[in-house]
């Protein structure tokens, strides 16, 4: 088993504070290698999911205003039946608090990240240790107190300028070997907004009322829209695999399949985004490798967590419960997964008491009064 060491602290949350993210270009963030920075406290949620190409023109801040939700989440991760441990993830909690005073944003604020590296660990492993600089201070993360969809919009171009920024960076650093590579998913919470960046395999999987909304698209070579795009640029797909190489068609690093630098390579790190507008139906969220996903779909996950929420309201055991049950089904990966609750604290399932239970009595024999007065008694019969 292996487990990502986490940084833990609780801390309450209390209104949403609608001015939206600010951090300075300059601003010396914490170390990030083992976060999770946890607050307590829950409301409720019903879920608009759109895509870019959804994005209508009018504000979002009325709807934003309506409803605030509260985060706490828990992770598990395990080496499964591979040799060595890949996968790297990144979950906190509290995002405005762990990146400091200059940074404002709406409450609750939260990031996680998932990625699943291949070639051998550099790749997650760098990632993972540099994600704050490269999403919230070098892709020059917005600085704006408003809320409508062109604030929305800059945050995607930020998001999307981080992956590249970090895809770039790992062809630059003499000690991430060029076969090595790594998927990446990540989930942005901000007051209502979540917003969800993919390039690769992992997913993201909301619950609304018990049913799973897709929050990812698995970018594999097989699939249509990335066939398409894989042998425009020059690719081709050999039994399932990019260039008969790789099973995912969207990555960070791989540079000895990107090489040149420059050149026009149809493995690409361009994230794709999906955002929903967090209401009252809306549970939790789940972020999990493919290790997960390859032997149980979307919906099978949503129940698990579902049923183990309603029993122990406790996220890091229902991360766990999902690491086991893909275990059980013979997944051949590393597992990581992360569950992120919305809804409020413990909805744990009771055995409801009958109304208008009647006490039922029972009335003794002559004898067994007899016994019984003589064993209080202790002298005498009858």
């Amino acid at each position: 088993m292996v487990a990502g060491a986490e940084i833990v602290c609780q801390q309450s949350i209390r209104v949403l504070d609608v001015p939206y993210r600010c951090v300075s270009k300059g601003n010396n963030l914490q170390n990030s290698e083992e976060i999770d920075l946890v607050s307590t406290d829950i409301s409720s949620f019903d879920v608009d999911v759109r895509s870019p190409d959804d994005i209508s023109d009018g504000p979002l801040e009325s709807a934003i205003l309506q409803f605030v939700p509260c985060i706490r989440s828990g992770s598990y991760a395990d080496i499964g039946p591979r040799r060595f441990m890949e996968d790297e993830h990144i979950r906190i909690d509290d995002l405005s608090s762990h990146l400091g005073s200059v940074f404002r944003c709406p409450t609750p604020s939260a990031f996680y990240g998932v990625f699943d590296g291949h070639g051998g660990p550099d790749a997650a492993a760098y990632i993972r240790k540099n994600a704050m600089r490269f999403f919230f201070e070098d892709a020059e993360f917005p600085q704006t107190s408003e809320t409508n969809d062109v604030v929305l919009e800059d945050i995607e171009n930020s998001f999307r300028k981080a992956f590249l920024l970090a895809d770039l960076a790992l062809a630059d650093d003499c000690t991430v070997s060029t076969s090595s590579g790594t998927t990446a998913l990540t989930a942005l919470i901000l007051g209502r907004l979540l917003l969800v960046a993919n390039a690769g395999d992992c997913r993201a999987v909301l619950c609304r009322k018990g049913d799973a909304i897709e929050m990812s698209q698995d970018h594999r070579p097989i699939y249509a829209s990335e066939r398409s795009r894989v042998e425009e640029l020059g690719g081709y797909i050999d039994d399932g695999y990019l260039n008969g190489v790789l099973s995912v068609s969207r990555a960070l690093g791989d540079w000895d399949m990107k090489l040149p630098r420059g050149s026009s390579s149809p493995l690409i790190a361009d994230p794709e985004f999906r955002q929903a507008v967090l209401t009252e139906d809306d549970e939790f969220l789940i972020i999990g490798c493919d290790g997960i996903w390859d032997v149980m779909s979307s919906q099978d996950a949503v129940s698990i967590v579902r049923r183990g929420l309603r029993r122990h309201d406790n996220p890091e055991q229902c991360a766990r419960d999902l690491v086991m049950e893909a275990l059980r089904k013979n997944t051949f990966d590393n597992l990581t997964v992360i569950v992120i609750c919305f809804s409020p604290l413990d909805h744990r399932e009771s055995t409801p008491t009958p109304k208008n239970q009647k006490m039922r009595c029972c009335s003794l024999s002559e004898e067994a009064l007899c016994s019984l007065k003589r064993l209080l008694d202790n002298n005498g019969g009858c």
